[in-house]
Order: structure tokens, then sequence, then C-alpha cells
């Protein structure tokens, strides 16, 4: 064996163990990370159980909205504006929730902690706060990609997508969001009133018909 060929097989055998070093994934043939719905949601049910349940399953959160290409490569780019359940448990309900562009969403609450992280778009939050028979503006958060955004179990708040393109962001409830009985707020009166799903429901339907005609 020659010299010369000897030493340009060292010296590729060190690149790549180099080019190892600096980039293994690249390196192993595997692509970036993705986001795993099974996964994600098996780490979510497991932090649930803690003892202090939100706040461990914000910090799950947080990680997956941490990367939002990866959310974004896992649950798809958002095309169809909607309430997606990726699980719904008496204990814990994890939903894919996709806004339309400038969509608003009543003051409401849930009965149940919920956290929201941003993977795309903007979601801008009242926090709303009882004034005897009405509510009043206590507080706001604009909320954009890789923010997650904590309520506690007694909180109103209303949501507007304030941006000309859909928003998606993972929400987490510490219940069934679709079993729970919960209140809205009438948006001149400010009065409350029982929550309407079917109500809701179709909003986000007539919402995703308006979007499909502006495309």
């Amino acid at each position: 064996m020659s010299q010369g060929f000897c030493r340009r097989t060292i010296l590729a055998a060190a690149a790549g163990l180099v080019a190892a070093q600096v980039n293994p994934i690249r390196a192993s043939g595997r692509a970036s990370s993705k986001f795993d719905v099974v996964r994600f949601t098996e780490d979510v049910k497991r932090a649930r159980k803690e003892a202090d349940g939100q706040r461990a399953v914000q910090e799950v959160l947080n990680r997956a909205v941490s990367e939002p290409g990866a959310v974004l490569d896992g649950l798809g780019e958002p095309r169809e504006v909607g309430i997606h359940t990726i699980h719904r448990a008496p204990d814990l309900t994890i939903l894919n929730v996709v806004w339309a562009p400038l969509m608003v969403l009543l003051p409401h609450n849930h009965g149940m902690w919920a956290s929201i992280g941003i993977y795309t778009g903007r979601e801008d939050n009242i926090v709303w706060a009882r004034n005897g028979p009405v509510i009043e503006a206590h507080s706001a958060a604009s909320l954009s990609e890789k923010e997650v955004f904590a309520l506690p179990q007694d909180a109103i708040h209303s949501v507007t997508n304030p941006i000309r393109r859909m928003t998606g962001a993972i929400h987490i409830y510490g219940g069934d969001f679709f079993a729970t009985p919960r209140s809205e707020w009438d948006s001149e009166t400010l009065r409350e009133r029982p929550f309407d799903l079917e109500a809701a429901r179709r909003l986000f339907e007539e919402a995703n018909e308006r979007f499909k005609a502006t495309r």
C-alpha cells in the first residue's frame, strides 16, 4: 500500500470523524428532529400526574413549541380552521387549534386550567375579571410562536388572531374540554350565559369557509 494512499485514507477517516462530532444527526443519516404527536401526548399524560400537573405539562409544551418548525412538520402546515382533537380523557384534553385570519372568540371560561403554546402565527388574549353581573378587562397577553401562556382554573379570557394568516396553537386543558359545563359572556352586554359549544363549532366552520373563499 502506497504512503500517499494511506495518508489520504487517514485524512478521510479523520474528516468523517470530525463531521460526525460536529453534526451527528446528519452523519447518522437521520433528518432533523420532528414533532412526534404520540410521544408528545405520552409525555403530557405523564406530566399531568405530577403534583403540580399544570407546571409539569407546561414544561413539556414549552419544549415542543420551542421548535416550531418541527411542530409544523409533525402536525402539518395549518390548512383548515378548527378545533382538532389530539387527545381527550376525563382529566386531560390536548387540542390543535387553528384560528382563521382576524378571527375573534367571545370571552369564556374553561372550568379547568389551560396552557396554550403557539407554533405559528399570533394569538392575542384578553383576561377578564368579574365585576358584579358583568366582566371587565383585567390584563392582556400577545403570544407569538414559541411562547406559552398559562390560565388558572377560574380564568376568563377572549381570543383574537390579529394577523392575516392562520395561527396554530396547541391548547392543553386539565380536564375534559368537551364535557365540562362552562360560561361565555355576551360581546355587547358582557353578561354571563351558558357556553354554546355547537355555536363555537359553527363559528370555526364559518371562518373556515370564509378563509377558503378568499384564497
